[in-house]
């Protein structure tokens, strides 16, 4: 998160409509658009490792950017190979800004430290319980979210809403 900038504006543009608590899966910050997915993800074969760009033919967000994102989702799916594929996003700044999950995922969890070990680039995870995901997932767009997760356990979430935020991808 930065404190100047279009970062700024649009939190200054925004209400917060929503605050959660979670559990640290990874520890740090980030904040961008909210895109809550609709089914799970795999990003090995699912995802476009230069673009972000979701490609699963039969995901039901096809053709949506991850670069960040907050993504919600309840866990990925599919091969380990995901874990170099988020690696990668992320290296090339066309991964999620953060990832919120309703089920602990080792795969994404291990893409996001091996990109932080290798290329100083990690995002938070957080483990939130199905209540407050599916809040997200129900909530009006334009939505933007802030994520700050702290070692060793405890993580916030808050979501704003309003003219600021972000507009969705189409």
């Amino acid at each position: 998160m930065t404190s100047s900038g279009p970062e700024a504006e649009i939190a200054a543009a925004t209400e917060p409509a929503a605050a959660f608590g979670g559990m640290t899966l990874c520890a740090g910050s980030g904040s961008g658009p909210l895109l809550a997915l609709a089914e799970p993800l795999s990003f090995w074969g699912g995802t476009d490792r230069n673009t972000g760009e979701i490609i699963d033919a039969h995901h039901p967000q096809r053709g949506r950017l991850l670069g960040g994102q907050v993504l919600v989702m309840d866990a990925s799916r599919g091969s380990s190979s995901s874990s170099s594929v988020l690696a990668e996003q992320l290296r090339a700044g066309v991964g999620p800004a953060a990832i919120l999950l309703t089920a602990r995922d080792a795969i994404v969890c291990l893409g996001v430290l091996a990109a932080a070990e290798l290329y100083g680039g990690g995002i938070p995870v957080v483990l939130l319980d199905h209540s407050d995901a599916d809040r997200l997932h129900q909530s009006a767009l334009p939505a933007s979210v802030s994520v700050t997760a702290e070692p060793g356990g405890r993580a916030a979430v808050v979501l704003s809403t309003g003219a600021g935020a972000p507009e969705p991808q189409p």
